[in-house]
C-alpha cells in the first residue's frame, strides 16, 4: 500500500530528510540523477556546503592557495577585501616576492603616518612611521624611516633615509631607499629619486621625478630603470580642506588608471602636525612588484610636499 501524497507534494523529487544529529540528508535510497548524485554536476549558483558562518580576517594574510580567487561577498564595499581562508596552503605565487602576496588580492591601500608627540610640543624631528592597511581599516604594514638626528634636523625634507615596510610578523618585506637629492626644477640633473627592494637586496623598481618647469611629475620603472607608469601631479600641491591628486597613467601618459591622493586630515591636524594621510588605487591585476613600487612613490611625494620641519614650511610647488 503507497503512502498518501498530500497536495503540493512532489513524489518523484528528493527532499532532506532528518538524520542522527540534526542535518538534513538526502532519502534513501537517492533516486538516479538526482540529490547526492556524485556523477551528475550541480546547477548553476548552487550551493554545495553549509553555511559555517564568516570566516575570521587575518590582518597579514598568508600565501594564497590555488586556484582563482573568490568573488566578493553580495553588499561588500567597492574593493572590499573577502577574508582569507585560514589554513590555505603554503603556495608563493610565481613572481611575487615573499611577503608581498596579500597584494595581488587588493585594489587600494591606505598610509596613515602616526602623530609624533615629540614633534608637536617641541619641533624636534623624530623618525617619521606609518600604518599601511587595506581598504577595511585592517593594518596589513608598518612602515618606519631609519637615518641620523643630524640627517633629519639639518636637511629637512630632502634628507636621505632608508625606510623599513614589515609585514605583521616582524618580517622585513621591503626597503626603500633614498639618496639625498635636490627637488628644484632649477637643477634638473639632481632630481628625487627613490630605489624600491623587495626582498631586501633585490631591486624591483625605481621611482624617478621627472623635469618639468611648474608640474610634478614622476616615472615609475622597473628594476632596470625602463619606465612603466607615468605620475602627474598638480601644479600647486597644497590641500586646502581638500584631496591633492597624483594621477597615475601609462607610460604614453594617456588614460588614468588610478592615482595616489593626499587626503585632508582635518584643519587642527593640517595645521598643527605634519601626520599626514594617504589613499592609493591602482588596477587589481597590477603586477605586485609595480604596486610596491607605488607604495614607495607616495612615501616619495610626502617628503617632497607635505613634510614640514621645525619652523620651515612644507614645500607646494616644484619651484622651490
Amino acid at each position: 500500500m503507497s503512502a498518501p501524497v498530500y497536495p503540493g507534494f512532489q513524489s518523484n523529487a528528493p527532499y532532506p530528510m532528518p538524520q542522527p544529529g540534526g542535518h538534513p540528508g538526502a532519502p534513501y535510497p537517492g533516486p538516479a540523477g538526482g540529490y547526492g548524485d556524485p556523477g551528475q554536476a550541480p546547477p548553476a549558483g548552487f550551493n554545495m556546503g553549509y553555511d559555517q558562518g564568516q570566516a575570521p580576517v587575518m590582518y597579514q594574510p598568508g600565501p594564497a592557495g590555488p586556484g582563482p580567487m573568490a568573488a566578493p561577498e553580495y553588499g561588500a564595499p567597492h574593493g572590499g577585501i573577502a577574508p582569507a581562508p585560514v589554513g590555505s596552503p603554503a603556495v608563493v605565487p610565481v613572481g611575487v616576492p615573499p611577503g608581498l602576496e596579500y597584494l595581488t588580492q587588493i585594489d587600494q591601500i591606505l598610509i596613515h603616518q602616526k602623530v609624533e608627540l615629540l614633534e608637536v610640543f617641541i619641533g624636534f624631528e623624530t623618525n617619521n612611521q606609518y600604518e599601511i592597511k587595506n581598504s577595511l581599516g585592517q593594518k596589513i604594514y608598518k612602515a618606519k624611516e631609519k637615518n641620523d638626528c643630524c640627517t633629519r634636523n639639518c636637511c629637512g625634507s630632502l634628507r636621505s633615509f632608508d625606510m623599513k615596510i614589515k609585514d605583521n610578523m616582524d618580517r622585513e618585506v621591503i626597503r626603500l631607499i633614498r639618496p639625498f637629492r635636490c627637488v628644484s626644477c632649477w637643477c634638473p640633473c639632481c632630481l628625487q629619486e627613490m630605489e624600491v627592494q623587495s626582498p631586501p637586496g633585490t631591486t624591483i623598481g625605481y621611482v624617478k621625478q621627472d623635469w618639468h618647469p611648474f608640474l610634478p611629475k614622476f616615472s615609475i620603472q622597473g628594476p632596470n630603470k625602463e619606465t612603466l607608469l607615468k605620475l602627474d601631479g598638480p601644479c600647486f600641491a597644497c590641500n586646502c580642506c581638500g584631496d591633492v591628486n597624483f594621477e597615475l597613467k601609462s607610460k604614453d601618459g594617456d588614460k588614468p588608471i588610478g592615482r595616489i591622493s593626499k587626503q585632508w586630515s582635518g584643519l587642527l591636524k593640517e595645521v598643527f602636525t605634519d601626520t599626514d594621510n594617504f589613499g592609493i588605487q591602482f588596477p587589481l591585476d597590477l603586477d605586485v612588484k609595480i604596486k610596491a613600487v607605488l607604495m614607495g612613490a607616495c612615501f616619495l611625494i610626502d617628503f617632497m610636499f607635505f613634510e614640514k620641519v621645525g619652523e620651515a614650511n612644507q614645500r607646494s610647488t616644484v619651484f622651490s
